[in-house]
């Protein structure tokens, strides 16, 4: 076989799909009013129809489950409907399941794995704190829980930050992780020195080891990429591990789906799809197979698909 048509297979099989822009509308809204800047979103593996969700930096330290619809998963003393049969879809007096003993400094993302949640308090907008990390809980039933204590938290510090903040490029501001093969990763967003303009590209971290006395844990850096659109801000795993989506804002919101079966998913694209009308989108999480489900700092909440 020739070089020339050994090229253009290779081409033809490593080519990206670009599925056609697609314009949100909103058709489903988070109902619980605590949720007034929805940052993060994962879905349950153990309960059906649940997915986590919790609000950005300024917040208590929470919680929220949520079904497909919106509505609220919470326990029975709060819902004053469900003798009738029905779902209370704006409940008042509940606040969530708190996690005791935590603070939510920049809580920016969300993971899971198998029963245990991750939340991701790695936001940085001005590249300066020292005291970053994530949570680790066991999953609790939102249908009983009101208040569960966190398993450990993991402080995180990034091999190649030098300065607090850096002098120029401000790259350590994180608000996208995701589990794979039992560690978790980070995407960090990227921006002109403090508080300055986006900049295109990002930078994918692993958790290789956690000390056991407390110390800061230095990750590991993957790799970096440009040319994705905009910074991410939000990024899940598919359930069976295979396929990683990326989320991205400003200049553009797009979904990039990458091959997470690699030991660099950034390597390797295999398609992505360019929003529009999702306003300030800032989560992303799998619902099947093929559908993602996109969310803003309103209450929005859109179904993508990516897939041909």
């Amino acid at each position: 076989m020739a070089l020339s048509t050994l090229v253009a297979l290779f081409l033809a099989q490593t080519a990206i799909v670009e599925l056609p822009a697609l314009t949100l509308q909103s058709t489903i809204q988070v109902k619980a009013e605590p949720i007034d800047e929805m940052s993060g979103i994962v879905k349950s593996r153990q309960f059906p129809n649940t997915y986590w969700v919790h609000n950005d930096s300024g917040d208590s330290a929470r919680l929220f489950a949520v079904r497909a619809d919106g509505s609220t998963v919470m326990p029975a003393r709060y819902n004053r409907k469900e003798d009738a049969g029905k779902v209370e879809e704006k409940p008042k007096g509940y606040e969530g399941v708190a996690i005791a003993g935590a603070d939510n400094f920049d809580w920016e993302d969300i993971a899971i794995d198998g029963d245990t949640i991750y939340v991701s308090d790695m936001g940085n907008n001005g590249n300066a704190r020292r005291d970053m990390g994530i949570y680790e809980i066991k999953e609790p039933n939102p249908a009983t829980t009101e208040k569960v204590r966190y398993l450990r938290f993991i402080p995180c510090v990034y091999p190649d930050q030098k300065e607090f903040p850096p002098r120029e490029l401000n790259a350590f501001d994180c608000e996208g992780i995701f589990v794979k093969g039992g560690k978790v990763h980070f995407l960090t967003k990227w921006r002109s020195g403090p508080n300055g303009l986006p900049i295109d590209g990002t930078a994918l971290y692993r958790l290789d080891r956690v000390n056991g006395d407390g110390r800061q844990n230095v990750l590991t850096k993957v790799g970096e990429r440009k040319g994705l659109g905009g910074w991410v801000t939000a990024s899940d795993i598919s359930t069976d591990g295979k396929k990683l989506a990326v989320l991205t804002h400003v200049p553009e919101s797009v979904v990039w789906v990458f091959d997470a079966t690699k030991s660099n998913p950034l390597d390797h694209p295999i398609m992505k799809r360019t929003l529009k009308g999702a306003g300030q989108c800032e989560a992303i999480c799998w619902d099947s197979d093929s559908d993602v489900l996109v969310t803003n700092e309103g209450r929005d909440v859109f179904r993508v698909r990516m897939a041909k």
